[in-house]
């Protein structure tokens, strides 16, 4: 085998030639003979009973293909969790950017002038517009409490503590907004369908078997009639997760009634307007800790916005569950959480699903408990800690040797963090521009929570050819994060072999096993440990034939793999996902090892406030993480890069306005997220802990860099100004409301 190792090198990406070239062919480089265009004709209201629908005059209808709730072949449903999501709205909207009709016309610009000409007529009913409002049931919009999902964790005994001698309780309360993906490219896809040959749609997406089992119930139709293939895919960040499922149906339906391929490509402010964001949501905190600083017990109600319908809000909630009491050990713990209805369009996935807005307010109560007991916010981190062989909320013991505190000590060091904190401190008084200097300490688990991985049963193959070329074949797609490029690293090295003659298999469900979606930090983690295991099993193949030696060159691998190719025919290997022993979930009282290993980190911020224009920009930012063996150190430095940027979007700039229940800034003018200019050296730090259910040692790594980014901003922001600031984004209006009395008062 050859000794010159792949994983822990920049090798180039596997993608990277074709994308800066433009030989990729994203979904609207496509197109198919006699193909048509589609659009949506969406809900002018965000509830209400349909009364009517008209076509205006002047437009040739009876050139158009359309399609209602009438035409569908099969069940009305997105097929995903709770299944209450309609493909197109029969009698009843639930949100303003209902889907109602679909339209096709060869004419994309007819097309536009027929959409508005169509009038969705609508008799108003009572809406709920913001997560208080549906807790208090001000109107009953799902279900008969609102209530998409509830969760309890428990551990130890919360209600025993709070009036016991010594024990200070300190409570909080915390907020956060929405955010848009704002991937590069928009949603898309191509679609063909006939009962004859079946559907097959290809667009950008992240999960193409999640497209597969949703387009199943839509047309009623047998699996092998359903093929999905996922096209090169411009960005993410889970908003291509469940979305491209309710467009791939809409595609395939008029296609299915024209007989024509059929395109849908949104535009931004569509995509904008129309597709899930992050969830908004309320953390109230009640926290007890020794005047000491030693954490005794923490009371967390969790609750987001899951808008119109359930989607994915159940497990979003989850992940947010389970890290709302983050990387510390507390003998005592209550987290109850609940996602609740709205009539807003459906919120969906966004990068670190849930945690971030968990560990937002777990972070910035710590700094408020640290006030408390008078101690400094690194010092009561310090002393709670979570530590090899103790539990967190769900009662999962560390089986990691986890050393936050050489992260903590890493990160001050690279920052300065004392000495500027003083400095700052002294500096502040009566300047305009005051600085100030924070940071967040958390975790972030890799995998499907729980028994999901065990659930999913992911399937993931290789295949040997005659040449001695090795293809991957794995439903994980390349949405820029590098899959392709790692999944390569990993199966190179398995099998000794150059990294040039490993191929990864574009997904397409009639070519790929599922090895599950593309979400929740498992790509690399699990599935690329699978990859690790199919390569390992090709290997052991050729060697069990007698066509290889324990010590070859890639020349020699070549060789054994045509010789075996011409004796017993193709060479392909899979291996499926089975749990590793001594993990335990319990579904029923959400307890055990939720995740099969944790991404560990300490975030730094540097701020500055200008108390004229109420500004806050971050000036330095630290980020110090240990995340198993890192397999590609440009790809993992520049996941880290990317997150903190979206961190910093979320916690400063980033603010989606809504008007009776539509985005009111649908557009990249008016919903401001932060360029290049706007951010600030992003400095990105390793340690390395070889996981050893991991290929290679790694772990997950995409979702954990969104969590730490807004806590240790505000905390940053809290130092420089001295006000306690709990909602994010903390725009410019937002700051000034909080600093104005200061300022009228000087």
């Amino acid at each position: 085998m050859t000794s010159d190792k792949n994983i822990g090198r920049p090798v180039p990406r596997k993608e990277g030639r074709a994308k800066v070239t433009g030989a990729a062919a994203y979904v609207d480089d496509l197109r198919l003979p006699d193909m048509l265009y589609g659009v949506t004709v969406r809900s002018p209201a965000p509830r209400g009973r349909i009364t009517g629908v008209t076509f205006g005059e002047g437009i040739p209808w009876d050139e158009f293909t359309v399609v209602a709730a009438r035409d569908i072949p099969g069940a009305n449903y997105v097929a995903l969790i709770l299944n209450d999501q309609p493909y197109l709205a029969e009698t009843f909207v639930n949100h303003a950017e209902e889907p109602v009709l679909l339209l096709a016309h060869p004419d994309k610009y007819l097309l536009e002038e027929a959409r508005r000409a169509v009038r969705i007529e609508v008799e108003p009913v009572p809406g709920v517009f913001r997560l208080e409002d549906s807790l208090a049931r001000t109107e009953v919009v799902w279900g008969e409490d609102n209530v998409f999902k509830t969760f309890l964790v428990e551990k130890g005994n919360v209600d025993g503590v709070w009036d016991s001698a010594g024990v200070v309780v300190v409570e909080g309360e915390y907020t956060t907004g929405a955010q848009e993906q704002l991937y590069i490219e928009t949603n898309g896809v191509i679609a063909e369908a006939s009962a004859a040959t079946g559907v097959v749609v290809r667009g950008s997406m992240q999960c193409p078997y999640y497209v597969h089992k949703a387009l199943v119930k839509l047309f009623d139709l047998p699996e092998d009639k359903i093929r999905v293939i996922q096209t090169e895919t411009g960005g993410g960040f889970g908003g291509k997760e469940e979305y491209p499922s309710l467009l791939a149906g809409h595609a395939a339906l008029l296609a299915w009634k024209s007989g024509r391929p059929v395109k849908m490509v949104y535009d931004r402010a569509e995509d904008m307007l129309a597709t899930t964001k992050r969830h908004p949501s309320r953390t109230r905190h009640r926290t007890a800790v020794t005047r000491d600083g030693r954490l005794v017990a923490m009371d967390i109600d969790f609750v987001v916005d899951g808008g119109a319908y359930a989607t994915l809000s159940s497990v979003v909630l989850s992940r947010g569950t389970i890290h709302a009491a983050g990387p510390y050990h507390c003998p005592n713990v209550r987290i109850r959480s609940r996602a609740v209805a709205t009539n807003v369009p459906p919120h969906g996935a966004f990068r670190g699903f849930g945690a971030p807005q968990s560990i937002f307010a777990l972070e910035r109560q710590l700094d408020r408990v640290a006030a408390a007991v008078g101690l400094e916010p690194d010092e009561l981190r310090r002393r709670n800690f979570i530590k090899k062989g103790e539990t967190t909320a769900t009662g999962q013991v560390i089986r990691e040797d986890v050393d936050l505190g050489a992260l903590l000590d890493r990160a001050f060091e690279l920052t300065d963090y004392h000495a500027k904190r003083e400095r700052f401190a002294r500096e502040n008084a009566g300047a305009r521009t005051k600085r100030g200097i924070g940071f967040a300490s958390f975790m972030h688990g890799a995998g499907f929570t729980g028994s999901g991985e065990k659930y999913l049963q992911s399937i993931v193959g290789c295949e040997a050819t005659a040449e001695g070329r090795i293809k991957v074949l794995a439903a994980s797609t390349e949405i820029g994060q590098g899959t392709k490029t790692v999944f390569a690293q990993i199966a190179s090295d398995a099998l000794g072999i150059d990294y040039e003659t490993v191929e990864v298999v574009q997904p397409d469900t009639a070519d790929v096993p599922n090895s599950g979606p593309t979400v929740a930090s498992r790509t690399c983690m699990i599935v690329g440990k699978l990859v690790e295991s199919a390569a390992l099993q090709i290997r052991e193949t050729l060697k069990g034939a007698g066509l290889l030696g324990d010590a070859y060159t890639t020349e020699e691998f070549a060789r054994a793999c045509a010789a075996y190719v011409e004796r017993h025919g193709a060479l392909k290997t899979f291996t499926q996902y089975t749990q590793p022993e001594g993990v335990e979930w319990d579904d029923e009282r959400y307890r055990g090892d939720a995740y099969g290993a944790y991404a560990w980190a300490v975030y730094v911020a540097e701020v500055s406030v200008d108390t004229l224009t109420y500004e806050a920009r971050v000036e330095d930012f630290v980020a110090v993480q240990e995340v198993g063996r890192v397999i590609h150190p440009v790809l993992a430095a520049g996941q880290i890069e990317g997150g903190v940027a979206q961190g910093i979007g979320w916690a400063l700039y980033e603010n989606v306005v809504w008007r009776d229940g539509r985005m009111a800034n649908g557009q990249m003018t008016n919903y401001i997220m932060p360029t290049s200019a706007d951010l600030p050296p992003i400095r990105v730090h390793f340690f390395e802990n070889p996981y050893e259910g991991g290929p290679g040692g790694a772990k997950g790594i995409g979702e954990l860099p969104m969590d730490g980014p807004a806590p240790a901003i505000l905390n940053a922001v809290e130092h420089a100004t001295g006000l306690r600031l709990d909602h994010v984004p903390l725009t410019p209006e937002a700051l000034m409301d909080a600093l104005e009395p200061e300022a009228v008062g000087a």
